[in-house]
Parts: structure tokens; sequence; C-alpha cells
């Protein structure tokens, strides 16, 4: 028996014999169209080369395609479990050429792997073509010897592919197998293709033109081809069945529900295990790819399939969370074909276990309270709307599972009396905004999120997406078009840049679509809308538009770094110092980080050190840096720090680096730095590069403040400091190492040679400057001595001033200096004279005198200072006629 990952090594085999590039499978979030939720088929990564605004080094490639059909326009989530083949997550296996080959090459590749390599009967295959293309069937025939009247001709768009209203385009041709006259259906195109016999394998499509707004097409210079076969079904027929649920992969899933349950995988519970075993494929692969449950977007969607695949599991009678304990099985079945399943393993086991923890309790609580809904109704009778939304608004019971239950009874919701109480809560919310002092026009982008959504954030993986703009807003009021030179807000659908928050910058880039470009500056958000402030800087942009959106690499790769250094600078600050430490502040810039911590008193050298020497040990012990999905309360009871300021709502991301040495790996008790955040982070610590602090200062009362530098920053710095030391050692003609014992012993030298000045200058002072000194005078009844000196400084004066109240013995003195520009004044009063003149009034008058004004001190000793000495005279003269009173 072929297995699944036998079909999957076939297809790629041939196809790479054939000349063309293996190329692994996208992730299952679209970067290059946003008009997709997930990734629905092989072509999507290649929708740009088919289009021809990318270029690659191959013109021939081949894939096998994660898909995820269960949002949006494509959504197949509620007939999964109840058909043979619909699915939320499948495989489609594709082959593609870029301008290379055609129809020949196409059609004869595909019947010569289907007929030769996997061996499938060709008595049992048709094909459907477009009703006009007669080259492929003529093809058909020449390659196939297929008769008329197993070539199909459809004359509807089941068999034209269009890749929007317009662009490339073309004609299909489509595969069938027949199961036989056992099973009920007709071919495709009669009354009964509905049915299970005729069941489509693989479909490949011929972009032979170009369709234009005015409903023409002409041929395309390079025509191409897109395929996509669904390794299920073919599986299911190589497997001698047409239920994919009974192919190999699919059975080992149910057969681990079944055993996981206790339960018979064929008795009463069959649709529950059919719908568990696709679930997990789902949810498992689109957490590997970086989707995490959440209550908008994409997190919702897969909140949804877990909360579905959940409910089966309960209905199985599972008493105790089901969904990650079988994670082992899928990653045996997938793991090899897809490597990033078993690596996210872990995370993926993790989430399954703390969503089905909590849904439990939602659950058991929901359908309680559904019960009392319904009660107090008719037999039969719909729920109410208002009462479907209270279930979902006040008890967290979604609107999916509540209608989930009540089909199982016959029943339905009042769909619109629930949208009816939705939009009476989103006014509520609307009205509450605008009433906190917001600013005005944040009342816009509620109208956005209301029309189109919030928006998705993309960049935890990437810094390249494709968007589509939903709004643009030009000086405070929305339009529909910007040009060249206006300053503009965007919103988007998705975008890979990072809105402003817990203290870490907006991210700025670039923005383009197909006739104008956009320089962003910076990115913030508003009722979960994010919105890109920038300026249009060629052409034109306009709503509805696809837009190519490019993160500011260098910059958000040193943002992140900071941040990054934030969390570890916070556990090393709380080891050095004690658990009192908490952040309460930060900013995480592209030049430099700045950490605000509780802590009293300014850090020493030594403590600094240490910190510093911590957070750089983590760096380099180059451990992964982990996220996890959990609610606020579970996140703080394994230890996770939670950041000052910042509003948590149900569900947090953990955010943890490095392990305690000596401590293993694995387990929360290893972790060192464990903190609730929401930002952007290094994949390894090691990515870090190095950590540098510029100091510490007090921010506020009991607060202290730690800059510090990262990366290349902190290396240019560290080189900075090393010049700087080098050409201080150059000076003073010493080693680097022995520079601060040099300039100990020169301040040493100074100190003491100043000290000599001041001597000098004061003997000079007392001895009259090289004149005779000055006499004392009867002022008033009082000896008074005024003397102006220059090239003495202000804190030369006071000793002045005592060692002529010393020669005087009663008296008053007056000093006005003059140094290094700056005028100085001191007065003096011996003690027998305090009571009658102050020294403060003296220095008062003689500030005043010289065109200053303040001066202060005790009654016998007093100090001012002015800007010049020129009215010293003057000011001398003001003094006596106070001593005169």
């Amino acid at each position: 028996m072929q297995t699944l990952n036998d079909i999957r090594s076939t297809f790629l085999s041939y196809y790479q014999k054939q000349g063309h590039e293996v190329v692994p499978s996208s992730p299952l979030v679209p970067r290059n169209d946003p008009t997709l939720m997930f990734a629905n088929s092989g072509m999507v990564q290649f929708k740009n080369l088919f289009t021809g605004v990318e270029t690659r080094d191959y013109k021939r490639a081949t894939t096998a395609q994660k898909c995820v059909r269960a949002g949006g326009k494509h959504n197949d989530l509620d007939n999964v479990g109840y058909t043979a083949r619909h699915h939320t997550f499948f495989e489609m296996l594709g082959n593609f050429s870029f301008g290379d080959y055609f129809k020949d090459d196409a059609i004869r590749f595909a019947w010569e792997l289907i007929t030769r390599d996997l061996g499938i009967d060709k008595d049992r295959l048709y094909v459907t073509v477009y009703h006009t293309d007669d080259e492929a069937a003529a093809i058909w025939k020449k390659v196939a010897g297929l008769s008329d009247d197993r070539i199909i001709r459809i004359a509807t768009n089941d068999n034209f592919w269009m890749m929007g209203p317009t662009g490339p385009c073309g004609p299909c041709t489509e595969i069938f197998y027949d199961h036989g006259d056992h099973i009920w259906g007709g071919p495709p195109g009669s009354p009964e293709e509905d049915g299970d016999r005729f069941v489509e394998i693989w479909n490949l499509v011929f972009m032979q033109y170009e369709q234009f707004e005015d409903g023409t097409r002409r041929d395309l210079a390079a025509q191409s081809i897109d395929t996509g076969m669904g390794i299920e079904r073919v599986a299911a027929l190589l497997q001698g069945t047409n239920d994919n649920y009974a192919t190999d992969l699919m059975r080992s899933l149910i057969e681990a529900s079944a055993d996981a349950t206790s339960t018979d995988p064929d008795g009463t519970g069959r649709t529950h295990h059919r719908v568990i075993a696709d679930h997990l494929r789902s949810t498992s692969f689109l957490m590997a790819d970086g989707v995490m449950p959440s209550n908008d977007g994409r997190g919702y969607v897969l909140r949804r399939i877990m909360r579905r695949a959940m409910r089966h599991a309960h209905l199985l009678g599972a008493k105790d969370p089901l969904m990650h304990r079988l994670v082992p099985a899928l990653v045996r079945q997938m793991g090899a074909a897809y490597p990033e399943l078993g690596q996210a393993q872990p995370m993926i086991e993790q989430t399954l276990l703390q969503e089905e923890t909590r849904f439990r309790q939602t659950l058991d609580r929901g359908l309680k309270l559904l019960d009392d809904e319904l009660s107090g109704l008719p037999e039969g009778a719909d729920l109410p709307g208002e009462a479907a939304f209270r279930l979902y608004d006040t008890y967290g019971f979604p609107l999916d599972l509540t209608q989930d239950a009540l089909r199982e009874q016959g029943r339905a919701v009042d769909t619109d009396g629930f949208d009816t109480a939705m939009a009476e809560q989103k006014a509520k919310a609307r009205a509450a905004w605008s009433g906190s002092g917001e600013a005005a026009d944040a009342t816009v982008w509620f109208d956005v999120a209301d029309k189109h959504g919030t928006t998705d954030f993309l960049g935890y993986d990437t810094e390249t997406a494709e968007g589509q703009i939903a709004a643009i807003v030009r000086d405070g009021v929305p339009t529909d078009t910007a040009g060249t030179g206006d300053s503009v807000q965007i919103a988007l659908n998705q975008t890979p840049f990072y809105a402003e928050s817990g203290g870490q910058v907006g991210d700025s880039g670039t923005l383009r679509t197909q006739d104008g470009e956009v320089t962003i500056t910076d990115t913030r958000k508003t009722a979960g809308v994010f919105i890109h402030f920038g300026k249009v800087t060629s052409g034109s942009i306009a709503t509805g538009e696809a837009a190519i959106l490019e993160v500011d690499h260098s910059r958000r790769s040193a943002i992140r770094s900071n941040h990054s250094a934030t969390h570890l600078l916070h556990e090393a600050l709380r080891e050095a110092l004690g658990d009192h430490v908490a952040q309460r502040g930060s900013l995480n810039a592209e030049d430099r980080l700045r950490f605000d911590f509780s802590h009293t008193e300014a850090l020493t050298l030594d403590q600094l050190a240490t910190v510093e020497a911590d957070v750089n040990r983590y760096i380099r012990q180059n451990a992964p840096v982990e996220t996890r999905i959990m609610t606020p309360d579970d996140a703080r009871a394994i230890g996770a720090q939670a950041l000052f300021g910042e509003k948590y709502g149900d569900e947090v991301r953990v955010v943890s680096m490095g392990r305690k040495e000596g401590s293993g790996k694995g387990n929360d008790g290893a972790t060192y730095s464990l903190e609730l955040c929401g930002g952007t982070h290094v994949r390894q610590t090691g990515d870090i590069g190095a950590f540098v602090t510029l100091g510490d200062s007090a921010s506020s009362a009991g607060v202290r403040r730690i800059e510090a530098l990262t990366g290349a920053a902190a290396m240019s710095y560290l080189r900075a400091q090393d010049h700087r030391l080098a050409e201080v050692a150059l000076e003073l003609k010493a080693q680097a190492a022995d520079v601060p014992e040099r300039v100990r012993s020169l301040l040493d030298e100074r100190r003491a040679l100043s000290n000599e000045v001041a001597q000098l200058r004061r003997e000079l002072a007392m001895s009259g400057g090289g004149t005779a000194a000055p006499e004392a005078r009867d002022v008033g009844g009082i000896s008074f001595m005024a003397q102006v000196l220059s090239g003495v400084t202000g804190r030369d004066l006071p000793a002045l001033v005592d060692q002529f109240k010393e020669r005087l013995g009663s008296g008053a003195i007056l000093l006005i200096a003059e140094a290094d520009g700056k005028a100085a004044v001191a007065a003096g009063v011996t003690g027998d004279l305090t009571d009658t003149v102050s020294a403060v009034d003296m220095v008062r008058t003689a500030v005043a005198g010289l065109g200053g004004k303040g001066g202060g001190g005790r009654p016998d000793m007093a100090q001012g200072g002015a800007k010049d000495i020129t009215n010293a005279e003057a000011a001398i003269a003001a003094v006596e006629d106070i001593l005169k009173g």
C-alpha cells in the first residue's frame, strides 16, 4: 500500500527529475496576498512570479503546500467530520511553470505521473476541459488516448480560472477518478455530479490570457502552468477507498484519539474522532507557523477550530484535556516532511493543554447557561440573539459553539439579534473611548475597526508582507486617495509593523503600491487598528489597493536587541539588589534602552559592574527566546513578571529567555527571565551581541534609571572609550593600565599646588597685594577695613576675613575680589559688634552697589557675588553709610 508519505515523495521526486525546483511549503499565513486569511493552494507563494512582479532563479517548481480552509470566503469548517472529503487542513501537491513549458508538457507530465509512477488505473480516469479549449482536448487524445466521451467540455467558470477581476487567467483541465458504480453519483457536468462516485483529484490551470477592466483579453507574453493535486484524495483511491478519513495518516490520528478516550474509532463517536483528527492537524500547523489563539483575526479562527475539537472530545466523554496528548502521533506521521512541526511540538502541546483546560471551564458553564435559556423556550424554537450574545459577552461562550450545540437539537440562533446586540456594545465602547480624553479623531479608527476589522500583526515572524489598505486619513479626515507630498495615516488588514506599546517604539519603513510609495515614520495602535504614519514620497495610493510593507530591518533589529536586553537587565537587577526591584517604565528605541526600576539608592560601581556582567553572561549563553500565550493569572502563577503600566486582557504573551546555570532545561524553575510582554524579541539571547551600561541616575522619588546600549551601538561606545583612553595615556606618557594611578597622582599634585597657591594669595592679600596694606578707619565709631583684591577667588575670602578680624581685634571688614572673570564679596564683624552691625547687611549692600543682588550668611560672616567690580568704590561707600547709621 502506498502511504500518504510515499505519495508525497513520489510526486516531488518525479517533478525534480523533470527539472523542477523542489520548493518548501510556504507558511500558512500568506505574506504576499493580503486578501487571504490562510494559504489555500500551492500557487499562493508564487503569485508574484505569475504576475511578473518577482523573478527567481528557476522557471519550474514543485511543492507540497500546507493549506487551511477555515475562515473568510474559503471556509469548510462546519462540514468537517460529517463528509468524506472536507478538511480544515490539507496538502496540495503542485507543479508550476513560469513562462517555461505549457499545455503539452503539463498534460504529459500529469498523465505519466498518475498512470506510471502512482499506478492509477487509466481506465478509471476522466478529464474536463473548458468548452472552447480544443487545444487541451487534442493533447489529451494524443497523450492519453482518451475517447471523446471521457473528455468532458465544461462551459462554466468551474473550468476557467481567474486571479481576480483583472490580471492573469486561463482555462483549466481537471482529472477525475471513477470510484465505481457501487457509489452513487455521475460524471462532472451531469445532474448527479455532486455524488461521491466521480472525484476530482487534480486541476491543471493554463495561465494563457491577461484580462482587462473592459472585459477584453489578450495572450500573456509568458504563458504559465499552475496545478494542484489533493494528496488526501489520491491517497484514498490508491488505498482502495473514497473516504479521506480511511487513509493511513488520518486513520492513525483517529486511532490515537480512540486509544486516548478508550472508545471505538468506528462506533457512535466516529464523527467526533474525525473532527479531532482533522482539527489536530490544522491547529498544530497553524501554531507551528506562528498563529496563536486570540479573540480576533487569525487567532480567533484558530481558537474556534481548537474549541470545536475540544467540544467533540467532551462529547466522547474525555474527562481530562485530550488534544495535547495527540500531538506526538501527528509529529510521527508528518514531522519528517514538515520539520517545523517537531520544532514547535513543546509549544503546541503546552498551548493546547492550557486552552483546553480553560475551555472546559467555559464549556461546562456555558452549556448549563444554554440549557437554562432553552428551558424557557417552546420546543424547537430558535435561541434569541440577545441570549446568545449574553452567553458570549458575559460568560465567554462563543457564538459558533452555541450554534454547534443547538445544531444537534435542530435549533438555530437568531444571528440578526446577535449582531444587533454586538453593535450596541461597540457603540458603548466608542462612547466610553470618546469620553476618556483620548484624541478626538480616535473615533475614525473605531469606524475602521467596525468596517474592516482589527489589524492582524505579522511582525513576530516576518518584517516583509503584503497588506490591503483599509483606510487613509489625511488632516484628520478619511479619504480614498493620497498623492505625493501628503502626510497620511494608513490602516491595513495586516502588517509586519509593530505599533508603539509597552515601552517599545513603533516601527518605520516603507509601503509600496503599484502606483505609489510611502515612507512610514511611526506606527501606533487605536481600537485594535495599527495606524501607519507616513508621507507619500512618490505617485499615489488608494484604499482597497494591495501594498508591500517592509519594516526598516536594521532599526527593528536594534530595537529588538534593546527590548530583549531590558528583560535580562530586569532580572539581573533583581538578583543584585533584591526582589523589591520592579519595572517602573522603559524605552526600547533603536539607539539605546532606558529602564526605570524601584530602588531608593544609587548603585555602586561594583553593583553596576555585576549587573552588566550578568546580562552579558546570559547573552553569551545564546539560549532560545521562547513565547507562550497564557492567562495573566497562569502567567503570574509560574512567576512571570508583569510590566509596569500595561493593561492585560484575557491572554498575554509570556516571554522566557536564559537558563539559570546548573538548573537544566525545560522547566519554568530553570528560566532566568520570565515576563509578560507583547513586544518583539531576538530569537536567541546571543543575537543581542553585547550590553553596556551608561550609568545610573535618579528618575523620581524611589525610582532609579539605567541607560544602556546593545549590539553595534555598544561596540561603538566601547571602541570610543578605548580611543579616549589611548589618547589620555599618550598625553600622560603612560601605559593604558597605569592611567588611573597616574591620574590620581596628578590630582593629588594639583590639590597640593592649589592649596599652595591659595595660601600665597592669602599672604599676598594680607600684605596689601604688593602695596601698603589698607589701614582701618573709624566709621560711625566702628573700626572698618575695606580692600579690593585681584586674583583672589571667593573661596579664599572667608579665611582672609578671619585673619583681618584677628588683626583688628574689634571692627568690621569688607573684601571685594575678582578672579577668573568672577566677582566675589565677603564681610566680617567681630563678635563684640554683631549686635550693632550685621555682616549679612554689609554683603547685600555691597553686592547691590556692584549691580547684583543677594548674599547671605551669619551676622559675623557673610558672602555674595556679582558680575564685576567696576563699582567697587561705590559699594564700599554704601557699606560705610550703613556703619554710620
